[in-house]
């Protein structure tokens, strides 16, 4: 496939990779709202939850940026510290990660107890480890339509190749050739495991969906990394950067399972056992109505 604009709009070009980017923004978004409303999550709960994630997904492409900016600079450091618009994948995740980890702390354990606005104010139903079984499905979901835009544009590609699962695109380091599609083959694996974690989710009750994912993806990274042909970057112990990340992934994500356990488990609220704001606006209107036919049989 060769790196072309889909349109022109004046002398703004629009490229595949930017609508599949968009796209997996979009379904990643929609498919919090959607379990957070299943779930019984609060209206206020859903937006500040929302609006932590539109910053997160903010700051996680700006970290992405400076994470391969650092990479390029490590390689040679003649060329500066480049923001250029190159962007890695998991410095994303770990910038989106803990982005997200730190406001949210921050909110919840310094600004709601202090805070005299109602804004600010802390009325949610739900706590962060409530979020976290769900949140790596729709990251999942957006990484897919990545690899996908990634495959469109002609980066993060393996190596050339006559096999039949060889595509053609245009590449950086080989110019138009065929080579192996490692960022298709990633999208379906993507694909395939947030099918999984909606499964476990959805039908198993299963809240070790953060472990699962960090492990996954740490040990399929570190795997196609060897089959990757593009230039990455070099990091510490012959490693690529990106499998350097891919251990911490795995750690962390074994580490997550006894957090969550042991720890996060007793933070979770539970809001799918609440009532909801419906059936408590019914539950009053009875009591209403008890009173009411109290009054009546009294009189």
């Amino acid at each position: 496939m060769v790196d072309g604009a889909l349109f022109h709009i004046g002398s703004l070009s629009v490229y595949p990779y930017g609508i599949c980017m968009a796209l997996g923004l979009v379904c990643c978004f929609a498919f919090l709202l959607f379990t957070m409303t299943k779930r019984n999550f609060n209206e206020e709960a859903i937006d500040k939850i929302l609006f932590l994630g539109v910053f997160a997904a903010g700051f996680g492409i700006f970290m992405a940026m400076v994470f391969q900016a650092m990479y390029d600079f490590i390689a040679d450091p003649s060329k500066g510290f480049d923001l250029s618009g190159s962007m890695t994948f998991q410095g994303g995740l770990i910038g989106g990660v803990v982005g997200f980890v730190a406001v949210w702390n921050l909110y919840v354990f310094v600004i709601a107890p202090r805070a005299k606005s109602k804004l600010l104010s802390n009325n949610m139903n739900a706590s962060l480890s409530d979020a976290l079984p769900f949140i790596p499905i729709g990251i999942t979901i957006a990484h897919a339509f990545g690899r996908l835009g990634c495959t469109f544009a002609g980066c993060c590609h393996g190596a050339k190749t006559d096999a039949w699962y060889g595509i053609w695109m245009y590449t950086n380091e080989f110019g138009h050739a065929k080579v192996v599609p490692t960022q298709l083959f990633e999208c379906i694996f993507l694909v395939f495991l947030a099918a999984i974690m909606i499964v476990l989710y959805f039908k198993f009750k299963f809240n070790y969906n953060f472990g699962l994912y960090a492990i996954a993806y740490g040990i399929w990274r570190f795997v196609i990394e060897f089959f990757r042909d593009d230039y990455r970057g070099t990091f510490v112990g012959g490693l690529t950067p990106s499998q350097f990340w891919s251990i911490i992934m795995v750690v962390v994500g074994i580490g997550y399972f006894f957090l969550q356990y042991f720890l996060l488990s007793k933070f979770m609220k539970h809001p799918e056992l609440q009532p909801s704001v419906r059936e408590r606006d019914k539950n009053k209107d009875d009591d209403k109505g008890e009173k009411a036919a109290e009054g009546e049989s009294e009189g």
